[in-house]
């Protein structure tokens, strides 16, 4: 039964988002049995922030202008992103937003496919370098829900296989993290590029909490499918100031609990 309108679909976006990103900014005081629902939640967010991404993509009137939002609050959110994922790049959502928007507007111009799904693979291979938000995953994401078209194809198939996407690729780092703490104990030295920060936050138990992924992205993909085609309400500019905003909250905290210091910045 579709009975969400943008509205909703987007305030649930956004409580996900925060409920996941309490985990990363809090993850050394907060329980396993709370972090588990908490992580998952997270993963409803991207799969209706990309649905919308593409409507916008479509009804938008100034492109310009949309992706200059992007790129302003993107810009005033990178240290707080910092602070909040211990990433020292900041590269967030909003600019993987920015990165996909681009893989789409190539999509309408470059006339030979061959040519464009190399300058789409070149798009990746820059959202891997820059290590932005979601990864490859984001802008694969955003261009399933454009080119598909059965719509209930459309609907379903994006948040699945980005769900799909992560339980494997953290499934991965659990191994490799794995490996590597029996290395340790074993008494390897592995060198300083897997001790301090890196090997105290990315521990078996976020990996572990990290899988549930999947659940949140597979709901995110039912949620998208109710959507019932109306807007609802109107709120064109909260999510822009939120996100900042909730991130600035988050790291505030973070600094105020000793959980994270400045030295994330290189200095």
């Amino acid at each position: 039964m579709k009975n969400l309108d943008a509205y909703k679909l987007k305030w649930i976006a956004i409580i996900g988002m925060i409920l996941n990103h309490m985990v990363f900014a809090w993850w050394e005081v907060l329980p396993l049995w709370l972090a588990f629902p908490m992580y998952a939640a997270g993963g409803v967010t991207f799969p209706i922030m990309a649905y919308f991404v593409v409507e916008g993509y479509k009804h938008t009137s100034n492109l310009k202008r949309y992706f200059l939002r992007l790129f302003l609050f993107g810009l005033i959110s990178i240290p707080f992103h910092i602070l909040v994922f211990r990433d020292g790049f900041g590269m967030n959502i909003l600019f993987t937003i920015m990165l996909s928007l681009v893989a789409l507007l190539l999509y309408d111009k470059i006339k030979s496919r061959v040519l464009f799904w190399i300058s789409f693979v070149l798009l990746l291979v820059v959202s891997m370098i820059l290590v932005m938000d979601w990864y490859i995953i984001g802008p694969i994401v955003v261009l399933m829900y454009y080119i598909i078209q059965n719509e209930n194809k459309r609907r379903l198939l994006p948040g699945i296989v980005a769900g799909i996407f992560w339980f494997v690729f953290l499934g991965f780092g659990l191994w490799g993290v794995t490996i590597m703490q029996n290395a340790m104990d074993a008494g390897y030295d592995l060198g300083d590029m897997f001790t301090g920060v890196a090997m105290d936050f990315f521990t078996v138990e976020f990996f572990m909490v990290g899988m549930t992924f999947i659940i949140g992205c597979v709901a995110g993909a039912l949620l998208v499918r109710g959507y019932n085609g109306e807007r609802g309400k109107r709120m064109k500019w909260l999510f822009y100031a939120f996100y900042p905003l909730h991130l600035a909250v988050l790291a505030a905290v973070a600094l105020a609990l000793g959980l994270v210091d400045f030295s994330v910045f290189g200095f």
